[in-house]
């Protein structure tokens, strides 16, 4: 299981890039919700910032970063499927979602094993991050992706499984600074 953090960005509305949002906190706290949660490797896209990365993750470089998150999910599974050892799930996470801890990751990737492959986070009904991918779904995705959507047209047309997490992270997504 490779978890990876999507955090290539410029984030423009944001006003810099979230990967060093709060001194790097938020990058630390995406690692750590992935090491922690379960995932055997952690990666973290870069793009618009390259800073050192928390352990144990390693760096995925996303040279078309201007183009949207679509390219740091096409450059991940790239990079993931020319890897030595196979893996068979990627886990997605965005570094702007500070409040998802590894209790979330665990809690997903414990009802993945029973999916149909897709399984994803969901607070109080809406969907979020972290998103599983079986590696039969990666063929099709990639035919998907365009612009800044990442994986979110390819994950509402199959059956993804939600998982609640409301009751340990708001998952709130936040683009702009208060």
């Amino acid at each position: 299981m490779a978890g990876v953090v999507l955090a290539a960005g410029a984030g423009t509305r944001y006003g810099a890039p979230k990967i060093l949002a709060e001194q790097g906190r938020w990058l630390i706290a995406a690692v750590r919700a992935l090491a922690d949660g379960g995932c055997d490797s952690v990666w973290v896209t870069t793009g618009a910032a390259r800073p050192r990365l928390p352990e144990p993750a390693r760096e995925i470089y996303v040279p078309h970063w201007k183009r949207g998150m679509s390219e740091s999910v096409r450059t991940v599974i790239e990079v993931v499927s020319a890897l030595p050892s196979e893996c068979g799930v990627l886990v997605l996470h965005t570094v702007d979602t500070p409040d998802v801890t590894a209790a979330v990751t665990a809690r997903v990737l414990g009802q993945h094993s029973s999916a149909p492959g897709l399984t994803r986070a969901a607070y109080h009904g809406a969907p979020g991050h972290p998103v599983v991918i079986g590696r039969s779904h990666w063929p099709g995705l990639l035919k998907t992706l365009a612009g800044d959507s990442g994986a979110r047209a390819f994950l509402a047309r199959h059956d993804t499984r939600m998982v609640e997490c409301g009751d340990l992270a708001s998952g709130a997504d936040i683009d702009v600074r208060t």
